[in-house]
């Protein structure tokens, strides 16, 4: 088994590029745990299958799928998408996954991030997350890619978005909670994210989605869609306890300007009405000591900005909400280049994410 790289990917002059750049596949995670999911997991797969589908119109997918799961995740998926063993707590491959990084001359390496299912002992959403930890060094050994490993920096890949021109934007309220890197102050957190992503500018907005039980991700709330263009999750209702979150990261944005030197154009992205947990939903789950519990009429972390862009397109959670279809044109007009592909989003969320949440981008070397 290779050992991990002991320089930085800065050093070796690898950094991590936009999504919208090429991608070679895309890597998604099985869901299974009855802890997290309802009625077994059926309902999740049956969305997961949806969103695999839809992402392999555009590009090649890898499933990693558990030996319990793997005949019946075989069977559930059509045959140009890869099934291969791979065992892990759940199925959230954006956080748990390696973040690529290329060099431009064809180097395609990979940092392997400490993960602590969200928060550890503090706020952790689940125990053990012990497999979740070695997702990464898996792909990677899989792919047979180098790898960095930041032992002793937690980081989840949605807590992250690059323009691929040395910006980098964040929140606050994740990256600087005391249940990811206490030890470390907001200098050097900075220092490991140059580091490992060779960005020179890092964005920290304050705030991420109410109630986001990630503590504020970033790619739930605000994303890069070109060089120079955020779009950001918004409402216009100020009653809403997001209404603040929303309106304080417009402001500073509107303030900050890239790595380029460039002010920042910014969409605003109107937010799906609010979205709550029935108690149907949360009867199909089971209840277990070790995993973070799911209450009727507890408000969910819906946005249409969780979606993934692909190889000429892009994969946008729907949420039966009138605003579903003002959140696809939004994007058709902004990425004229890309078709718009929504598939429901509602399941994926009621596990705690959405469409980025569970997808994992390589690029192309």
């Amino acid at each position: 088994m290779p050992a991990p790289l002991i320089s930085t990917p800065r050093a070796d002059g690898y950094v991590m590029p936009a999504e919208w750049a090429p991608h070679s596949q895309t890597w998604m995670l099985w869901p299974e745990r009855p802890d997290n999911w309802r009625y077994g997991a059926k309902p999740a797969q049956a969305a997961y299958t949806a969103i695999a589908e839809a992402i392999a119109r555009f590009e090649p997918v890898s499933m990693g799928v558990s030996a319990d799961q793997y005949e019946n995740a075989c069977a559930r998926l059509s045959a140009g998408i890869r099934v291969v063993e791979l065992s892990c707590n759940d199925a959230w491959v954006r956080d748990t996954g390696p973040t690529f990084i290329i060099n431009g001359e064809g180097g395609l390496r990979a940092n392997d991030w400490e993960f602590n299912a969200w928060g550890g002992l503090t706020g952790g959403l689940y125990q053990p997350w012990n497999r979740d930890d070695q997702v990464a060094q898996k792909i990677c050994n899989m792919e047979r890619i180098e790898r960095y490993r930041t032992e002793g920096f937690v980081l989840e890949g949605g807590a992250i978005h690059v323009d691929g021109e040395g910006t980098l934007m964040t929140t606050e309220e994740c990256l600087l909670n005391n249940n990811r890197n206490p030890h470390l102050t907001r200098a050097e957190i900075e220092q490991r994210l140059r580091d490992h992503l060779s960005i020179d500018t890092i964005l920290w907005v304050p705030d991420g989605i109410y109630n986001d039980e990630t503590n504020g991700h970033i790619d739930n709330m605000a994303c890069f869609v070109k060089p120079g263009h955020v779009v950001l999750a918004w409402t216009d209702d100020d009653s809403d306890p997001q209404y603040h979150r929303s309106r304080q990261a417009y402001d500073y944005l509107s303030a900050h300007r890239d790595a380029k030197g460039r002010s920042l154009s910014i969409t605003r992205m109107p937010l799906p009405k609010p979205l709550m947990q029935t108690e149907s939903e949360v009867d199909g789950i089971d209840w277990a000591q070790k995993a973070w519990p799911r209450r009727a009429g507890e408000r969910m972390a819906a946005s249409y900005v969780n979606f993934l862009m692909v190889n000429g397109g892009i994969i946008l959670p729907s949420f039966d909400d009138p605003k579903d279809e003002i959140a696809a044109n939004i994007l058709s007009d902004l990425c004229k280049d890309r078709e718009v592909v929504q598939v429901p989003g509602r399941e994926i969320l009621l596990g705690g994410g959405n469409i980025h949440c569970i997808t994992q981008q390589q690029p192309l070397a």
